[in-house]
């Protein structure tokens, strides 16, 4: 059951709107079906019927012409003698409306003698009686045997059904949008954009769903600011006793175990130096509208060997374009650190921006994909740990990417080293 139920909340709550209201029609429909047109129109051709019968007895009393005035003009039916004429074999037994039905069913236990009804001539009804001396047509007016309320009552029913679905839509629609609105600041705020003309609107849950949000995002905002400063001021208080030991080292002069310390502390600048480079791909940056192909085309030309970058379209996209270059250059760096071939690919399809980049490297083991995501983690299994680097280049690139609300992904290159797949969303 729930496989087919729409997924919309905007289609679901016009559902609850108009299923009652489509059943209750319907319930209605049948009811006044069954009971108000059937009950009305037997009511209508008994009363025929009995004035057929009443003319019948003017005519076994008075001549024929008499008849016919007699019932032209209290009948109001429109009446004809054919001398002669017999009643035509086709006509037995022909019943095309409700009406019909009851009429012959009202005239069979009150005429003796033979009749038809035939509708098919014209809108009214003809009944043609079999006489001994001809054929007696009576034409029956068709207000006389069916009643024009069924036809108003489907109309106004249908109308005003219409009428109140229109409204619901409207007043449905109008409740869903701050939903939308809420639903889209979020996914802004994912992708590091902030809607700053978004306001609490709708019902009283929508505004305080709306309201949760804003302050969730204000705390977000504050905890981002407070750890980029920590890590300033980290950056700061490590960086200066690191120089002094330089320099103290410096004046000691040229031993081996100088020449260790000297290692330790440019190892110890290096990790300073990654982790604020993590905490930099962590950290705000205004969002803004820009050319992603040309910030592939920068990052290749930057890289320290040569990349073949293969864009053959603009690339709109709304980000970081600081943090989207950021990222780039860390993967790039790395497939150039570790290959000789790199190809640089950015193009788009279905409602998404995919890069790719490939490198001829010794790649990484298909065990490790998601631990090569890890802040920190080198996998010196597949790579050359004298090469450099300190375990954030993936780690800073699959935090940019999700930021925006994007996925990266590793597998193996058609070169032949490793393949890194970003995917976009454009919109």
């Amino acid at each position: 059951m729930r496989r087919w139920l729409p997924k919309s909340i905007f289609i679901r709550s016009l559902l609850i709107v108009l299923v009652p209201i489509v059943i209750l029609q319907i319930v209605l429909a049948i009811v006044f079906y069954e009971r108000h047109w059937e009950n009305v129109t037997r009511y209508l051709t008994s009363a025929v019927a009995g004035e057929i019968k009443a003319l019948m007895w003017t005519y076994t009393n008075r001549e024929i012409d008499e008849a016919l005035v007699f019932g032209n003009s209290f009948f109001q039916f429109s009446s004809r003698f054919l001398p002669g004429d017999s009643l035509p074999r086709q006509f037995r037994a022909k019943r095309q409306t409700r009406a019909e039905r009851h009429l012959e069913h009202a005239l069979g236990g009150t005429l003796s003698t033979p009749f038809a009804i035939d509708t098919t001539r014209s809108s009214d009804t003809i009944v043609s009686i079999e006489l001994p001396e001809g054929l007696l047509v009576i034409t029956i007016p068709k207000k006389r045997m069916e009643s024009r309320t069924t036809d108003l009552f489907i109309y106004w029913m249908l109308g005003t059904s219409l009428a109140l679905t229109l409204i619901a839509a409207y007043f449905v629609r109008q409740q869903i949008r701050p939903i939308n609105r809420l639903a889209k600041a979020a996914e802004q705020f994912g992708r590091g954009i902030i809607d700053v003309n978004f306001r609490p609107s709708g019902a009283a849950e929508v505004r305080r769903a709306a309201h949760a949000f804003l302050a969730m995002r204000e705390r977000i905002r504050r905890q981002i600011q407070q750890r980029t400063l920590m890590l300033a001021s980290v950056s700061h208080d490590l960086r200066s006793p690191l120089t002094r030991m330089k320099l103290e080292l410096a004046l000691i002069g040229d031993t081996e175990e100088v020449a260790n310390l000297k290692r330790d502390i440019e190892e110890m600048e290096h990790m300073v130096d990654v982790y604020l480079s993590f905490a930099r791909g962590q950290g705000e940056e205004a969002s803004g509208a820009f050319d992603l192909a040309t910030v592939i085309h920068e990052v290749a030309s930057e890289a320290p060997s040569p990349v073949e970058a293969r864009v053959s379209e603009p690339l709109p996209f709304v980000g970081r374009q600081g943090a989207m270059k950021r990222c780039l250059t860390n993967i790039v760096d790395n497939a150039c650190r570790y290959g000789d071939r790199t190809v640089l690919e950015g193009r788009s399809a279905d409602g998404s921006i995919i890069i790719t980049l490939d490198d001829d490297g010794p790649g990484i083991p298909e065990a490790s994909w998601q631990e090569a995501f890890q802040p920190f983690v080198r996998l010196d299994s597949s790579r050359d740990p004298n090469l450099g680097g300190g375990g954030l280049g993936l780690t800073i690139a699959s935090d940019v990417v999700r930021g925006h609300g994007g996925d990266i992904v590793l597998a193996g290159s058609p070169l032949g080293g490793l393949r890194v797949r970003i995917t976009l969303p454009c919109d």
